[in-house]
């Protein structure tokens, strides 16, 4: 069974040919197809290769999981594995992260996106705002009056 291809180019130039069905996971791509708007090759800006690879994989692991029916039972497992898929794909450093998370944010793709927003604030959660910048390399430009003025705006926040 042959199913209808289409190439995505990446913002560094590389070229990837996937299933028709894989790309429409992609909102901001099947609306350039279902607009007439693909001319051969959709072109992904601020996306690099690197990251599109990884877009790539979580969209063909959606489409193999959704194309499948399954009794109660093995329901259950399916989601289980599932769990561990993403954890394990979701097992990546900071830099990849963010790339991912752009990405799936302008191309579209809610599962993905989800995920890149539930690791970033896993990462943050229960962290002092000293912590957070130190994670995310945050210089604090805020004089201590300004840090003490947000803080008795916003004490429910620190509790």
């Amino acid at each position: 069974m042959s199913s209808t291809k289409v190439l995505l180019r990446s913002s560094d130039g590389e070229s990837f040919e996937i299933d028709e069905i894989v790309a429409y996971v992609s909102e901001t791509i099947k609306n350039i197809i279902d607009d007439g708007c693909y001319d051969g090759v959709i072109p992904i800006p601020n996306v690099y290769s690197k990251t599109l690879i990884k877009v790539i994989e979580y969209c063909k692991k959606h489409v193999e999981d959704n194309g499948k029916e399954y009794d109660k039972e093995s329901k259950k497992e399916k989601i289980e594995e599932r769990k561990r898929w993403e954890a394990n794909y979701m097992d990546i450093d900071q830099e990849v992260l963010y790339h991912l998370m752009i990405a799936a944010n302008y191309l579209e793709i809610k599962g993905l996106l989800h995920l890149t927003v539930e690791k970033a604030a896993n990462m943050i959660r229960g962290k002092t705002p000293e912590q957070i910048r130190e994670i995310f390399n945050i210089k604090n430009d805020f004089t201590p009056e300004e840090e003490e003025q947000i803080r008795k705006e916003n004490v429910w926040a620190f509790d």
